[in-house]
């Protein structure tokens, strides 16, 4: 009995034995996944840090030129910032208001815009639904460089019509008019599928104690909806900041340039305004850097919704 007792605990021992090898191996694994993971964040930050280094360094050399230069500098100086403003020929801040007033109404006008259209193709039933929300899908999956030509066109028209001088050619209007246009089609898909997340009993409750359509969407819908709309800003804002070939095309008088077109013509054809240029790309970068420490918490709200509910 003694025996057969001591035979019947040898499986259980065996058992507790292999389960701590497992546990040993989990944890041997997950320690080299992380090493591995560290490894390669490591990597692709200093990849994404690199050129960013570059600039500052640039910025930094009095010497205003990429020739012998290193990416820490033998001297350190801020004449490039202060060359920012004794030129007339390169209004800097004044090509950085021109981006960002840009840049800001086409994010708030896509917001609004993309979010009534979005709240009606997620809302309602009516006879062509399904085929406005394929004809959008269908446009977007043509490059807006395809267009260019034809959005020329349009603006010389519509800048010759009375009274709609301002959003014709060389002029923010008509640039502003391109880009809204450009961002509806994807947003608005965006825009619906997180609309169909949110409950229609909200919509149902707040129609039977008397709002109205408008009132429930902009009252309960568009509040609910603050995560996304933030996301959508941010990426609108950024798209239309960093755009050169649009507003080259678009824009011809010097003091209507937004900034990515001045950074151009500070080094079209010249060499020895590197140092200027690396001072100005600094500068501008502050706004998208505003931009997201202010919708920080929002962006972050937005994606985790979206990976969540999608």
């Amino acid at each position: 009995m003694i025996q057969a007792g001591a035979d019947a605990r040898k499986p259980i021992v065996a058992t507790k034995e292999s389960a701590q090898v497992k546990s040993g191996d989990v944890k041997k694994n997950n320690s080299v996944n992380v090493a591995i993971l560290t490894l390669i964040a490591i990597i692709a930050s200093a990849f994404a840090l690199y050129p960013i280094l570059w600039i500052f360094s640039t910025a930094l050399n009095p010497a205003n030129s990429l020739i012998n230069a290193t990416i820490i500098p033998s001297r350190v100086g801020f004449d490039n910032f202060v060359h920012l403003t004794d030129n007339p020929q390169r209004p800097v801040f004044l090509w950085i208001f021109n981006s960002v007033k840009v840049a800001g109404i086409s994010a708030a006008i896509v917001v609004v815009v993309t979010a009534l259209a979005a709240y009606s193709f997620s809302r309602f039933r009516y006879k062509g639904r399904r085929a406005g929300l394929l004809t959008i899908l269908l446009i977007q999956l043509f490059p807006n460089m395809l267009s260019i030509v034809a959005l020329f066109l349009l603006l010389q028209q519509i800048g010759n019509i009375p009274g709609l001088s301002w959003l014709g050619l060389n002029t923010h209007g008509g640039l502003i008019l391109i880009y809204t246009g450009g961002a509806l089609g994807f947003n608005t898909w965006l825009m619906k599928g997180y609309f169909d997340t949110i409950p229609k009993d909200l919509d149902e409750a707040a129609t039977i104690d008397g709002a109205s359509r408008f009132e429930v969407f902009w009252q309960i819908i568009f509040p609910l909806a603050r995560p996304i709309l933030a996301v959508m800003a941010i990426l609108t804002f950024i798209g239309v900041y960093g755009d050169f070939l649009i507003a080259k095309v678009m824009l011809k008088e010097r003091d209507s340039f937004t900034l990515m077109i001045g950074l151009g013509q500070m080094i079209q054809g010249r060499t020895e305004d590197w140092g200027v240029f690396a001072a100005a790309a600094l500068v501008g970068a502050l706004p998208i850097v505003l931009v997201f420490l202010v919708l920080q918490k929002q962006l972050i709200g937005g994606l985790s919704s979206g990976a969540v509910k999608g």
